[in-house]
């Protein structure tokens, strides 16, 4: 959640600011500290000592991180009491002081950034000092120690995937609270110090170092794997970093690595499936294609064949299972034998999509159309979306054989029914109807939409309306579901010729939106359409509901202070 430092209180819950505000007023917010150009980190007094991170950029608070288990919302009242620390001249705030200054107190000069401070201590320290205070340090605090022991260690290409494996669960390990679980906060640590390690493996790659780099690439993975079951990753930190040692493992092996390398990196793709190391997850489907992209012989193919038939029985992973088995095949058997497979298995959406493409590059258009049609016939019921793909192949062909007729038809039928309008059919339409008929064919256009009762039909017809120019009916169309975020959608299409219309109809909106919202934050979206309103002159509507408003929810008083706003 990113929030604006000034006027961050618009931007966080009303019970979480007061609380924030308390803290700051009686003085548990430590000063913060500026540890980096717009970084900021401080200690908050609550039921323990908290520590706050906060990174600022232009004016915009991009991230906030406490260490407080409070998991109810974005932000929560430490991080609000910091903000208030930051803004307390700008908002006029006071707290209780630490010590009174005395009259004569003058100005200081602006506080060196925690980096700067470090960086001025190491360029003054005797070296031998910084190595003793080092030793007395990992001696006497574990978390310390693990962390040097990680991030410092010596890499001298005689280390082992084990020596890999201890480093990276010293890094877990100093992240664990005393249940042995990584919250959220500190598996972004995780991350920063697991990346350390994944540079490493980048500039060994650019060493040509490949052997070391696997090792360290597969020990990032099977360590961060099993990390994900007792951490809190919904930042994305260790999967990020199982994600990127993958496709560094990936871009080795698509470098055709020849002799031993390529060896062993087929032999652990192979038992990383065998063993189900990443079962569950993308990685495991991974290691397969890696070792498709690593195959040579027919005793090799004959492997992962048979890894390749073991997934099929899992209608969860069989589709994918038969892509990369369509890999294996095309690389070893060729391309006679891939397309037998693919026509064999075109129930499989993935499948039946390249043989379209196929026969379509290689102008079959009556196979395209044969297999297409098989696609509708096959998916209409049990997956219509997939059904509206295969339509949309049958107006590719059309296209290409310049069949006009078709082309309507798949058009039309694509437009009614398929809401993600992956291309614009209505534009396809006007150009292929004969503009004597057009009118006629875009009334039965709107007929059928209407038919068919769907939720986004006022939508799509709204659309039609617009294209049209047909300004009175898409009145008429909005007025049958006048929420604030449709009316403002037409608003610039109509308020040139009916700004009163749109004022009333904002004006029921506010209200019945009103009804069945409460919060700060709703009140804020109603007050804006409510300046909407103001904007398109209805001053005296606005003053009418504000005033209803005020009578109807005088106990709301975050309504009340933001209708002070409007």
């Amino acid at each position: 959640m990113k929030i604006p430092l000034n006027g961050f209180d618009e931007h966080i819950d009303e019970t979480i600011l007061k609380r924030g505000l308390s803290y700051f007023r009686n003085g548990k917010v430590h000063e913060p500290l500026e540890t980096g150009p717009g970084e900021f980190e401080t200690i908050v007094d609550g039921t323990e000592a908290y520590t706050v991170r906060l990174v600022v950029a232009n004016g915009v608070v991009t991230e906030h991180v406490c260490s407080c288990p409070y998991d109810m919302g974005p932000v929560c009242k430490h991080v609000a009491a910091v903000l208030f620390s930051l803004q307390q001249e700008e908002l006029g705030l006071k707290k209780k002081p630490a010590h009174a200054k005395t009259a004569g107190t003058k100005k200081t000069a602006k506080r060196k950034t925690v980096v700067e401070r470090v960086d001025a201590l190491l360029d003054s320290v005797a070296i031998d000092d910084l190595k003793q205070f080092v030793r007395e340090q990992a001696s006497m605090n574990v978390q310390f120690r693990n962390l040097l022991l990680a991030s410092l260690a010596c890499h001298d290409g005689d280390e082992t995937k084990g020596d890999y494996a201890k480093q990276l669960k010293l890094i877990l390990r100093s992240a664990k609270d005393r249940d042995g679980f990584i919250g959220w906060s500190e598996s972004n640590r995780v991350g920063d110090a697991v990346g350390r390690l994944l540079d490493l493996g980048k500039s060994l790659i650019e060493g040509h170092n490949y052997k070391s780099a696997l090792l360290l690439f597969t020990a990032v993975m099977e360590q961060m794997v099993d990390a994900l079951q007792y951490s809190d990753d919904s930042n994305g930190s260790i999967g990020g970093c199982i994600e990127y040692a993958y496709e560094m493992i990936w871009a080795i092996a698509d470098s055709h690595p020849s002799g031993d390398l390529r060896t062993i990196m087929l032999d652990y793709c192979l038992k990383a499936v065998e063993k189900k190391i990443y079962s569950g997850w993308d990685w495991h489907a991974g290691m397969l294609r890696i070792s498709v992209l690593l195959v040579e012989t027919e005793e090799e193919a004959g492997c992962i064949s048979r890894l390749l038939d073991q997934e099929l029985r899992s209608e969860f992973v069989r589709e994918r299972a038969q892509d990369i088995k369509y890999e294996l095949i095309a690389k070893t058997q060729g391309e006679s034998a891939a397309e037998s497979y693919l026509e064999a298995n075109l129930v499989n959406p993935g499948l039946r999509r390249m043989a379209l493409q196929k026969a379509v590059e290689r102008q079959q258009f009556e196979k395209a159309k044969r297999i297409a049609l098989d696609g509708v016939e096959y998916d209409r019921k049990k997956s219509p979306g997939l059904a509206l793909d295969w339509y949309d192949w049958l107006l590719k062909v059309a296209f290409a054989e310049e069949d006009r007729k078709l082309i309507v038809q798949y058009a039309r039928l694509l437009f009614i029914d398929n809401i993600r309008q992956e291309r614009d059919y209505y534009v396809i339409l006007k150009q292929y109807v004969a503009p004597e008929q057009w009118i006629s064919f875009v009334e039965a256009l709107i007929r059928d939409i209407a038919a068919k009762g769907r939720w986004q039909a006022n939508d799509q017809i709204g659309g039609i309306f617009i294209s049209e120019g047909w300004w009175a009916r898409l009145l008429e169309n909005l007025s049958k579901s006048p929420d604030m975020h449709t009316i403002a959608q037409y608003e610039t299409h109509l308020s040139k010729d009916y700004s009163a219309e749109l004022i009333e109809l904002y004006g029921r909106a506010v209200i019945d939106y009103l009804k069945n919202n409460v919060g700060r934050s709703h009140y804020q979206q109603a007050c804006r359409y409510l300046r909407r309103m103001l904007k398109l002159g209805g001053k005296l509507r606005v003053n009418e509901i504000i005033t209803f408003l005020r009578s109807e929810y005088r106990s709301r008083k975050a309504l009340m202070e933001e209708l002070d706003k409007v």
